[in-house]
């Protein structure tokens, strides 16, 4: 069986229902429009009316009301005359007080607001770092008007106590509000807090919805890396070397982080991305050839907790080019194209694409301004290749007419002349061994002649 309640659980479950309403009460905003006020927006068109009906033979003269000076965008007090004012593309100066009159009477007076439609605040909160504040912020679609306000309270869960107000800050080019959480003090790291926004102008004001969270489960979300730059590295035509430093918000002798990088050439359009980088400097070894490139860097914790921040600032560089390539002086040309392997094939020369022209006023050819510095080693290899060709020539040339001659003067020997017959010129002599042939004469008396007999038995034998 069920006890009944307690007497003082039903006050406290009623306190419980107010604090949960405490922020939702909280005002935002103007409260309404008076019925003199109009509403214009930015760059529309307007019409103002003085009256429903006026007399035909009545002038109704417009004027704008003065704040000590001249109006802003030149136009004097005295604006048109008619029932009907017609204002075309309104801009935030045209904000003021119309009043239509007859003479010097008054017939009615219009406060004009030009502002622009306020967005609901979508909140999201993160920390820096493990050790710096909570923030939170909320994106805008368009910009706010000048006078737009933006708003922040912070409060313990199921506490009585009051709320901390902190004004939110409108970033332009990050296009979003941006508010710093005051923790109260001697909040655990796993209490709840309750975050509610209110975004305001002139006009209106719009409340977002409140959003609970405790500091241990807020996640982490770096500033972006500062100090991007990029350089050339020399006699690499092809690499690009990027460096950066930490944020200041965050302290690496705690934790660290891990990095992405992002670059692209300035002729195409999507970036190229490289993860996992743990340094604070990465070397792109596929850039294009004299081209200008585009690089980005940002940081997430180095354990994957939480959240990438937002990219750095651009940063610029052109890869390595040598002096005495003559396209380096013809800017950022480039025609590579992505192959297969995500790989990009050489620059070629502008040159290559120009079409020759004699449309000039002396009907003179259109020539590069920049003329090639040649290597004299090019032509060395030239003049020796030259000179090696011709030697080769030459020779093949000599040992065909050799061949060819060799050739004639056989095919004009008569038949059976192969040989060569050797015919002696005189006696033979015998050999050493052999006697000798001639045997010397006994004397005779004078005047007497002896006649030796030669014999050549012996040796033919």
């Amino acid at each position: 069986m069920l006890r009944p309640p307690g007497p003082l659980l039903l006050p406290r479950l009623l306190l419980l229902l107010l604090l949960q309403f405490a922020a939702a009460g909280r005002p935002c905003g103007p409260s309404g429009l008076s019925r003199d006020v109009v509403l214009g927006r930015l760059g529309a068109n307007i019409t103002l009316i003085c009256r429903d009906e006026v007399p035909a033979n009545v002038t109704v003269q417009w004027q704008v009301e003065e704040r000590g000076a001249a109006v802003p965008g030149g136009r004097g007090r005295r604006l048109a005359e008619g029932n009907v004012l017609l204002l075309r593309w309104l801009r935030y100066e045209d904000s003021g007080r119309y009043v239509c009159s007859v003479g010097s009477r008054l017939l009615r007076s219009l406060r004009l607001l030009v502002e622009e439609p306020l967005e609901t605040p979508q909140v999201s909160c993160y920390r820096r770092s493990h050790d710096k504040d909570v923030l939170c912020e909320w994106p805008q679609r368009t910009k706010p008007s000048p006078g737009t306000r933006a708003m922040l309270w912070v409060k313990r869960r199921f506490t009585a106590e009051n709320a901390t107000e902190q004004r939110c800050r409108y970033f332009s080019k990050a296009r979003k509000f941006v508010c710093r959480v005051k923790v109260p003090p001697g909040t655990e790291d796993t209490k709840h807090l309750v975050v509610s926004t209110c975004v305001s102008n002139s006009a209106s004001g719009l409340a977002g919805k409140d959003k609970i969270i405790t500091l241990s489960s807020v996640s982490v979300k770096p500033d972006p890396p500062l100090n991007v730059t990029v350089e050339a590295l020399e006699k690499a035509p092809q690499w690009l070397r990027v460096n950066w430093s930490y944020p200041l918000s965050w302290d690496p002798r705690f934790y660290w982080l891990r990095f992405q990088v992002r670059y692209r050439p300035e002729p195409a359009p999507a970036f190229m991305e490289v993860d996992q980088v743990t340094t604070t400097w990465l070397d792109i070894r596929d850039a294009w050839r004299g081209t200008k490139h585009v690089v980005q860097v940002r940081a997430q914790d180095e354990f994957g907790h939480g959240t990438w921040s937002e990219w750095s600032r651009e940063a610029v560089g052109t890869p390595w080019t040598d002096p005495r390539d003559f396209t380096s002086e013809k800017g950022p040309f480039s025609s590579q194209f992505p192959l297969e392997d995500d790989s990009y094939e050489v620059t070629l020369p502008p040159e290559l694409f120009w079409e020759d022209r004699a449309d000039g006023a002396d009907g003179s050819v259109m020539e590069p301004s920049a003329h090639p510095v040649a290597s004299p080693y090019a032509f060395l290899v030239a003049g020796g290749s030259l000179l090696l060709g011709i030697a080769l020539f030459v020779g093949i040339v000599v040992r065909y007419r050799q061949m060819w001659w060799t050739g004639r003067q056989r095919g004009t020997k008569p038949e059976g002349e192969g040989q060569h017959m050797l015919v002696p010129l005189g006696l033979p002599r015998p050999p050493l061994s052999d006697t000798p042939l001639l045997s010397c004469p006994t004397p005779t008396a004078p005047g007497t002649l002896h006649i030796t007999h030669l014999d050549y038995s012996s040796s033919r034998q």
